[in-house]
């Protein structure tokens, strides 16, 4: 995929091609009933993005713009910026205070076995340009939020809320963001020169691909699993989240060629997940009505799992602890907080279905997330294999456990 295909953004000729790419080779293993599901989804793309100190030290920097930004005009946007060491500073800033200036985030994310700083750090890009831009700035700067010292900015996604004009806001290379700081306390002002040409391209179309290992028993219900197809477009997509689709996919057809399991199987390799989830939503609209009884998704790299975590009816309790016995010999442990699953698979885990989540290590996947490092030569065969045999010893308990595998209580 990221040799013969490359980046994959979502709703773009390129993920199209994807898509093709996939069902062909998803025929070619063997599985059965294989298929794109279309749907439609708005459309962002990149242009031209370049940055340089004006003043008072006159160098270029790397950036990339987030999704969803805003332009500049094409030739480009020249402002004084205002530093804010941290997100709850920019929260903090006073309305209408950076009418005309940049705003400029630094925080610096650190990484953790469990991937847990992203969501406390990554708010800078969730929602930063959204607050930055009720507060007046003609555009934002933020340090990318990832784990690496390198001149590669990570993409990714950010939001305005209805009502709020969106401006242009960019990730600066972590090594960038942080001469830029080294600038700001130097004590002078500094003039920043930005130039970002996205544009919203209207609605498209994209798609999930489905293939299945039929099981033996209609009535079991149906164990869900999968990765996204799409990617940001910096990079080839290699271990966000090629890896995941590749992985799902090896332990899938090791059941495929084994006996039948009892319980369908059933591989999605949603089509965009990184531009706001558009493929799980549309996935589980148009299969409301199927009896899926556990769903689990792989979309953490390549690493090796160390974790994992399940959200399972009381029935079903023994089928957890069955599964913690299968996964015990590759070094994982069973967490104590229930399964969450990711952006595709929520939404069907919102209407009761059970979870699992194999939980991989988080130590190197910020270092490359969303950047033009996300290549293949990242993966690391052994841990990759690791991944295989965890998702392969745990579809082979769920899909043929004789207990009743029912809705999580409550739902």
């Amino acid at each position: 995929m990221t040799t013969e295909v490359g980046q994959r953004l979502a709703g773009t000729e390129a993920e199209a091609r994807a898509r093709t790419w996939s069902v062909a080779k998803l025929k070619s293993l063997g599985f059965k009933n294989v298929r794109i599901e279309t749907y439609r989804m708005p459309v962002w793309v990149r242009g031209t993005e370049t940055a340089e100190i004006v003043s008072p030290f006159p160098q270029k920097l790397k950036l990339t713009a987030l999704g969803n930004s805003a332009a500049t005009p094409p030739e480009g946007l020249t402002a004084p910026i205002v530093y804010f060491p941290s997100f709850a500073d920019l929260q903090a800033a006073p309305d209408g205070s950076l009418k005309g200036k940049i705003a400029f985030v630094s925080n610096a994310m650190t990484a953790t076995q469990d991937g847990s700083t992203y969501g406390q750090f990554g708010a800078a890009r969730f929602t930063g340009p959204n607050v930055a831009a009720s507060k007046g700035a003609a555009a934002i700067v933020i340090r990318s939020i990832g784990s690496d010292h390198g001149r590669g900015p990570h993409a990714g996604l950010t939001t305005f809320a209805a009502g709020v004009a969106p401006i242009p806001a960019a990730a600066l290379s972590t090594a960038d963001a942080d001469n830029l700081s080294r600038m700001v306390a130097r004590g002078k002002p500094v003039t920043l020169k930005i130039v970002l040409t996205p544009q919203q391209t209207g609605t498209h179309e994209s798609g999930n691909v489905i293939a299945e290992v039929p099981g033996t028993d209609a009535k079991a219900g149906i164990v869900l699993i999968g990765g996204h197809l799409d990617s940001w477009d910096l990079g080839t997509g290699a271990i966000d989240d090629a890896a995941g689709v590749a992985i799902t996919a090896a332990a899938a057809k090791r059941l495929l060629d084994g006996p039948r399991p009892k319980r369908t199987i059933r591989v999605v390799w949603w089509g965009s997940e990184e531009v706001g989830g558009f493929g799980g939503d549309a996935y589980a609209a148009a299969h409301k009505g199927d009896r899926h009884v556990l769903a689990a998704e792989s979309d953490f790299g390549a690493d090796k799992v160390w974790r994992f975590t399940t959200n399972l009816p009381d029935q079903a309790k023994a089928v957890g602890d069955r599964v913690g016995a299968a996964l015990a010999p590759l070094g994982i442990v069973k967490g104590r907080d229930k399964a969450r699953g990711g952006a595709d698979v929520e939404p069907i885990l919102a209407t009761g279905v059970a979870g699992i989540d194999l939980n991989q290590s988080g130590e190197r996947y910020f270092d490359y997330h969303h950047t033009p490092e996300d290549t293949l030569d990242r993966i690391d065969p052994a841990q990759l294999a690791q991944n295989v045999a965890a998702w392969t010893a745990m579809l082979a308990v769920v899909a043929n456990a004789p207990e009743d595998i029912g809705p999580v209580s409550g739902k």
